[in-house]
């Protein structure tokens, strides 16, 4: 078939440009969403009485044996179709004639487009969500069995005070909730129709616009037929949430990538989730954590794209939305592939080394605020407290020794206050469970945490 606007020129396009200007090549991906909204918009024509029953029905059997066809794998959406919409409907008239003609009225490629992109978008947010809900689980069940495990923590890189393990952990799925709830507020601006909003202006064919929006599940319509197919933002939104979650999954991504490291040794990976060198037989490489933070700058590009994308066009539609469809389409592939990975990273790839734990958080000073904190309990002032500390390091430093290794008088020297029970205040394991702040890494408040979890996440 020629062109759908042919008939308006008298030559035809160059090879070249119309190779450059077809979207089919990855708007293809819409095929099941674009069959729907048609048979949607079919159902619409005729409750409007614009088409007849007869009409109706042979374009809606029509539009379900295309997609019966691409199922089973016997139709492959190509060139020389420009896009998947005129794909369709050449596919659909050729089956049932002039009848397919019909489909069209009423509308415009450029709400059609609108409309499958949310469809398609609609589906993967829902999709992500459950995919970011199964690394929660799969923190949760570490954290669970590592309550009184102790990490060191850190600021600025460097050692500052020691946690348990699970509040660590229980950071990262503090972290994926706040993406889930993005995702959710994204989701309900995606779940607007702007079907029926025609090319720009709406159109006086008869239609109504509510009844696609149901039949399709969207919660709304566009109530400007300019904004409905202009609005693209949507796509950044979705693009946006989605680096934020990369972001996460990048610094989960780095510290693995520390934390099994020989200089750290906090963790080992598994054979499932680790790689060699062709070079050196010793090696085991964090390939899993290093790609996921390498993926997050594509996502980062592909906000970029869209943001400048949509930046300077006038109202309403124009030919760089076409432009949308790559980075939304290649920004959920990614993503649900690195909420994948990581997941089994966290459930099959990575064994702590308790042992390596409990000695590093032995070995440093990150229990000094406990020990100011001892001299506040004995009513001298914190700040005092803490220039007292301060020199109960240098003194430490000079001497490579830590406070455990200090006398009892060694410690009066710097204040009369200090008593044999500060060695028991400094224990790695008392100085955490003396966290007992709301939202601290103290054990009680952890394993009420845990507990909260498992109820929201109903394990």
């Amino acid at each position: 078939m020629d062109k759908v606007w042919s008939k308006r020129f008298d030559n035809s396009l160059n090879p070249f440009i119309e190779k450059f200007n077809a979207s089919i090549g990855f708007d293809k991906k819409l095929i099941l969403e674009d069959l729907d909204c048609s048979i949607a918009h079919a159902k619409m024509l005729c409750k409007t009485q614009v088409l007849s029953s007869a009409e109706t029905l042979k374009i809606i059997n029509g539009l379900e044996a295309i997609k019966v066809e691409y199922l089973e794998g016997k139709f492959f959406p190509s060139a020389p179709s420009e896009d998947i919409h005129y794909c369709i409907e050449e596919k659909l008239i050729s089956m049932i004639g002039e009848t397919g003609k019909k489909l069209h009225t009423g509308r415009s490629r450029n709400d059609q487009v609108g409309t499958d992109i949310r469809l398609w978008l609609r589906k993967e947010i829902d999709n992500l969500e459950i995919l970011i809900m199964d690394l929660q689980k799969s923190f949760l069940n570490i954290a669970k069995s590592n309550i009184y495990t102790l990490i060191p923590g850190y600021t600025h890189m460097q050692r500052a005070q020691p946690l348990s393990l699970a509040h660590h952990l229980l950071a990262y799925i503090e972290m994926l909730q706040r993406d889930r709830e993005r995702f959710k507020q994204v989701r309900s601006r995606v779940n607007t129709s702007p079907l029926g909003a025609a090319a720009l202006a709406g159109t006086k064919i008869k239609i109504d616009r509510n009844f696609t929006a149901a039949e399709l599940g969207f919660e709304k319509i566009y109530k400007n037929s300019i904004d409905a197919v202009s609005d693209r933002d949507f796509c950044i939104e979705f693009v946006s949430a989605s680096a934020l979650v990369m972001s996460h999954l990048s610094k989960i991504s780095e510290e693995i990538i520390l934390w099994v490291t020989d200089e750290f040794s906090f963790a080992r990976l598994t054979d499932k989730c680790a790689t060699g060198s062709s070079l050196m037989p010793q090696k085991k490489n964090p390939d899993v954590p290093e790609l996921i933070r390498g993926k997050t700058g594509r996502i980062y590009g592909h906000l970029q794209a869209l943001l400048t994308m949509v930046k300077g066009v006038p109202l309403a539609y124009n030919k760089d939305f076409q432009e949308d469809k790559e980075p939304i389409f290649d920004t959920a592939e990614t993503i649900s592939s690195c909420i994948k990975a990581m997941t089994i990273l966290i459930d099959e790839g990575i064994e702590f080394n308790i042992k390596n734990l409990s000695d590093s958080v032995d070995n440093d000073f990150s229990n000094a605020t406990d020990l100011a904190d001892y001299l506040v309990g004995k009513k001298i002032p914190f700040r005092t407290a803490y220039e007292v500390v301060g020199e109960i390091v240098k003194y430490c430093l000079e001497r490579k020794i830590l406070f455990k290794n200090l006398k009892i008088d060694e410690f009066k020297k710097f204040h009369p206050k200090f008593d044999e029970d500060v060695f028991e205040s400094l224990e790695p394991f008392n100085v955490v469970e003396s966290r007992i702040s709301e939202g601290g890494t103290g054990f009680a408040q952890v394993k009420k945490e845990v507990n909260n979890w498992q109820k929201k996440l109903l394990l």
